[in-house]
């Protein structure tokens, strides 16, 4: 079984063009998450799948200069983007990732890969359908048939833009799985799309600089005691705000 991180990243962002190379404490933020993925040790290859747009090219050339795999494909249809991208490197299981979350933590993606492949009958597993850890630790684990299936039969712009909508609404075509965390946390942002967000990932990683594996459980006591930095970006945070805006896209179209 083959299993294969795919980080999708790209340079175009309306609120924060360019954040997955900003500057944190040094080094791109992409670099930061890099580091944290190569530390699970599941995952056989990683891929960062980003568009064909020339906005790209920049990342483009990052990603040669520091020898990390990469794939260019769909700017708008991310599930054609994934799924050209998991059949080119021949992966039986995808871990999806998203370039804008430089926190993610590998234990929770250790966790959510054996539960899909420990246990044939499972399509799909994630920590996000019920949220309770925080946005920006959001981690998906998925079969190949699975994408496949998605990518053969998804119609709606939504389920093309965000590429497992189709998997996680269908539970009578794939078997769907959950892992949820014994806080609930969900309304933490550990994301980044805002300058606010880069700012409080920044005063994270000051604190963990020498630790840049740390575990989330550590940066959630860190944060209970110093509740100030949780504020830097809390007032904004609108879970899910780039899949909300697409429902609500896709709903007028559907009115027109």
């Amino acid at each position: 079984m083959k299993i294969v991180g795919i980080i999708q990243a790209r340079m175009g962002s309306t609120r924060l063009p360019g954040k997955v190379l900003a500057d944190v404490h040094g080094q791109p933020m992409l670099k930061w998450l890099l580091d944290r993925l190569r530390s699970v040790k599941l995952i056989d290859e990683i891929i960062v799948a980003t568009t064909l747009s020339p906005e790209d090219n920049g990342l483009v050339d990052w990603l040669s200069e520091n020898n990390v795999a990469y794939f260019r494909g769909s700017e708008d249809d991310v599930l054609e983007r994934f799924y050209e991208c998991a059949k080119k490197h021949q992966a039986d299981l995808v871990v999806r990732i998203t370039a804008d979350d430089p926190l993610k933590d590998p234990g929770i993606i250790a966790q959510a890969i054996a539960m899909v492949a420990d246990h044939k009958e499972v399509d799909y597993c994630s920590n996000s359908i019920t949220p309770s850890y925080p946005e920006g630790l959001d981690i998906e684990v998925f079969r190949f048939s699975a994408l496949e299936k998605s990518f053969q039969e998804a119609r709606l712009s939504s389920e093309r833009e965000h590429v497992t909508p189709y998997i996680w609404k269908n539970p009578d075509l794939f078997k769907v799985t959950s892992l949820k965390f014994d806080q609930n946390l969900s309304h933490w942002r550990w994301t980044v799309d805002k300058p606010d967000d880069l700012e409080f990932v920044r005063a994270v990683y000051q604190e963990f600089i020498d630790q840049p594996l740390v575990p989330f459980t550590k940066i959630i006591s860190f944060l209970e005691r110093n509740p100030k930095i949780v504020e830097i970006n809390i007032a904004s945070a609108v879970r899910n705000e780039g899949y909300l805006k697409s429902l609500s896209l896709e709903k007028n179209e559907l009115k027109s």
